[in-house]
């Protein structure tokens, strides 16, 4: 028996049956991630048992397999999201076949996902940052209409780029099961006054306006607090974003 290190008191705490612990283990596991997530991944394991079948192949999770699927898809998909793929079948199949996460890192895997998307990939389009300018336009343009759907969309536009939320953060999504108001804010929370207006945000994950705030100067370190991003995201998302990166050196120069 191991020693307590202090002698500090432990409050009262009731034990918990093995059901119990089962019980709420599996509601944490279900947690993980979110809905729209595991849908995503739902529908990447979907496309590797496809290729099985057609394949005649078994399912358990080889390197032969992962590769030969990774050849084959990425003919079909652009490779660069082969990634989210085998992300995708790793969470889904870690918990029959443990070795997947080995496998999907193995130095065949690797070399033939990496010589797909030397051979197949497509040209990356990048679409315009979203700017003030572009906002003005937009609401000049709905100034006088009094349709509703106008009037919603010109809201939707600037809430979400003056708040850093994501257009799955400001809609009620369709889908029951993605429903949820972690996400939402709700109208109770919300304080308006002719000068701003302000409310609160349960859960929140953005990359929205990073571009359009790097431009006006601000700095990286406010750029990842208002965000909310994590340390290790937030470089990400600047290395995958050369204007950006531009930006934020440039900013910096003359800060």
């Amino acid at each position: 028996m191991i020693p307590s290190a202090t002698q500090s008191k432990q409050p009262v705490r009731e034990a918990w049956t093995l059901e119990r612990l089962q019980l709420e283990r599996s509601l944490a596991l279900g947690c993980a991630i979110e809905t729209t997530t595991a849908s995503a991944y739902d529908s990447h394991l979907n496309s590797y048992l496809n290729f099985c079948r057609l394949h005649n192949r078994d399912v358990e999770p080889t390197a032969d397999t992962l590769s030969f699927f990774v050849v084959w898809l990425s003919h079909h998909i652009e490779p660069r999201s082969m990634d989210s793929y085998l992300s995708g079948i790793v969470n889904r199949l870690q918990t029959h076949f443990p070795q997947v996460r080995d496998v999907r890192t193995s130095l065949l895997v690797t070399r033939t996902l990496k010589g797909c998307k030397r051979r197949l990939s497509k040209p990356v389009r990048r679409k315009e940052p979203l700017t003030l300018d572009d906002l003005a336009v937009v609401v000049d343009m709905f100034a006088s209409s009094t349709d509703f759907n106008d009037i919603l969309f010109v809201a939707l536009l600037v809430t979400g780029f003056k708040t850093l939320q994501r257009l799955a953060e400001l809609c009620w999504p369709n889908a029951k099961k993605h429903q949820s108001y972690r996400k939402m804010p709700l109208r109770h929370s919300l304080v308006s006054s002719p000068a701003s207006a302000s409310y609160t945000l349960p859960h929140h994950k953005t990359s929205t306006r990073t571009t359009a705030l790097a431009a006006t100067g601000v700095t990286p370190a406010l750029i990842q607090a208002a965000g909310r991003w994590s340390s290790d995201e937030f470089q990400k998302y600047i290395r995958k974003h050369p204007y950006l990166l531009h930006l934020l050196i440039h900013g910096s120069q003359n800060l």
